[in-house]
This record gives C-alpha cells, structure tokens and sequence, in this order.
C-alpha cells in the first residue's frame, strides 16, 4: 500500500499534546508499536463523526484481540466542547470504550497536520500511517486496510447507526451545513442586516428563502453563535432533507431551556426528531446536538421554526441528513 502522499510526516505524530485521557492511560507512539493502530478525529456535536461512529466502535471491538488499537482523539470546534465533562458524557451516550485523548490545545491535530472532523488514520504496526480518509463513508475499505495490516480475512463487521447515529437520507438531502455564528455564517435572510456582538431586534420576512434562515426577536449574533437575549426568540430556516439537527443548549449548563419546534407552521407530529415530543415541544440542559425532525415518507422543501421558551438560548449551527 502506498504511503499517503499529502503527508509530511508518514509516522505516528507524538499524542504527548493531549490535555488529558479518558479510557486509558496517556498512550504514546512507541508503546504502540506492534500494534495497528486506528487514530479518530471527532468533535461532539459533529453529525459527520456521530454517523461514522458505529462503525469505529465495531471495529474496535471486532478487531482488538487481532491487536487493533482504536484511539480517538478530541479536538473542539465549538468553545464549550473544551468542557471535559461533556466530552466524557459523550463517550458514555456513545458507548466508547477506547482510549480518546482531549485535544483542546489542538496540539495532536496540528502534529497531524489535520484539517477536517471526522479523520481516520491508519497506522501499521512499524508506526508509519498507511492509509487516511476524511468525513463519512469507505468504510468498507477502510475495513479492508485494516485487516491487510493485521493480516486477518473474514466478513465486513455490521454496524447501523440508530437515532443521531444513522446514516444520512443522501439522496433527498439537499441541504448543506448552516453555521449561525457570523463567523461562518450564510444565506442570513432577515430584512435587516445582521448586527454583529450587539442586541438588536430582527424580524422573519415573509418567505424563507430555500435553505436560508432568520431570526425573530431580541438576538446577540456573536462569531460562533447567536444568542437569544429575552424568551420567546425565535429561529427558522427552510430546508431539504429528511432530519434537521440543531447544535444548542442554555448559556448556563445544567439550566432547563424549554423550546418548541414547529414545522410549516405546525406541531411536527409523526416528523418529530429524538429531543422532542410530537407537539413540538423539548428541553435542552446541556450544549450539544439535537435532533429536533425525522420525517418519515416523502421528502419535500418545508420551514423549520424554533421558538425558545426561556431566556439564555444559545444556538451554533443546523446540521441535516
């Protein structure tokens, strides 16, 4: 197999970088020599990583006593991903049981030289990487390399993603990631200009342009998110996907943020997502991602809104599938 040309450095970067583990001891690269060993790049609210995760855990416990190690590695986008505490509660929601390193220096990634969540690396067990793959799918290849490096030949293992988990509707999404933050934000359709790092009053307009997305009501539209600074701020968008995911949850951790989704102007009924009953109805207490429609059937352009029940909103991005 041919060394991935891009990289600078075809060995196993140090991992003396992380902030700290969960999992496992602080591991390094010559300790794990002997062994193949699968690096994970995530970040917790990432929808790409949540829908490639259930294909690292089988892997990890398929393939471990053939001496597969599966490291993830933690490296945050969002400022309150620094949180241990969430990144741990993560790894509980998600039943990870390997070794993961907390990156938020972002010192493992740039001895990477990475630039993309998920990231899959592929050691062979001299240290030198073999093979990589950036974001979702190949997961058959991937597969494939690493029982080449093991030198092991049976059966792809099963892995199917449930709730947040599973695979994206691909060939209706027709949506693409929405950042809300104005410092990567697009396709703001209020009627006035966005104010950016000041309160101001913003008002939906009077059609959603598709895939575009407003607010209504008293806001702090910051560089990574927008704030709501009173209840009853309101958020919408229109889309073309079967989910919707919203990366959100109160400026203080541990308060109850209570909201209501609505969809073309309705409850949500049957196309409510995980977070939220069929009126439409949910309570976030942390920050992270949550699934707020799943709709069942035919796939069509509809208008999302999220009306926030309490003050102390903090939204960051909607994600699809």
């Amino acid at each position: 197999m041919a060394e991935p040309a891009h990289l600078q450095m075809p060995f196993l970067p140090s991992l003396s970088g992380a902030a700290g583990w969960l999992n496992s001891e602080p591991r390094a690269p010559a300790e794990l020599r002997g062994h193949v060993v699968l690096v994970d790049f995530w970040t917790l609210t990432c929808i790409n990583w949540l829908r490639t995760e259930p294909h690292i855990r089988a892997w990890s416990q398929a393939y471990r006593d053939d001496g597969l190690v599966v490291i993830g590695v933690h490296t945050p986008e969002f400022s309150f991903e620094r949180d241990i505490g969430l990144v741990r509660q993560a790894t509980t929601d998600r039943g990870i049981d390997y070794p993961v390193a907390i990156d938020s220096d972002y010192a493992i990634w740039t001895a990477f030289d990475n630039h993309y969540w998920p990231a899959l690396y592929i050691v062979d067990a001299d240290g030198i990487i073999r093979d990589h793959h950036f974001g979702e799918g190949r997961y058959e290849q991937s597969e494939r390399v690493i029982q080449q490096l093991l030198r092991v030949d049976r059966d792809p293992v099963s892995a199917v993603g449930h709730g947040v988990e599973a695979e994206a509707d691909w060939d209706h999404l027709g949506t693409p990631e929405t950042y809300l933050g104005y410092g990567r934000s697009e396709r703001f359709a209020s009627p006035d200009d966005a104010a950016f790092d000041e309160r101001r009053v913003y008002e939906l307009p009077d059609r959603l342009p598709l895939n575009g997305w407003a607010l209504a009501g008293e806001w702090t539209i910051g560089g990574e998110s927008v704030a709501a600074e009173k209840a009853g701020g309101s958020l919408a968008c229109r889309f073309h996907a079967r989910d919707l995911h919203l990366v959100m949850g109160p400026d203080t951790p541990g308060t109850a943020m209570r909201f209501r989704v609505l969809l073309d102007e309705q409850p949500p009924g049957a196309a409510h997502g995980i977070d939220v009953d069929d009126e439409g109805y949910g309570t976030a207490t942390q920050p992270r991602l949550y699934q707020l429609i799943r709709q069942p059937g035919t796939i069509a352009d509809h208008t999302f809104g999220i009306t926030f029940l309490d003050p102390g909103a903090r939204a960051y991005v909607f994600t699809f599938g």
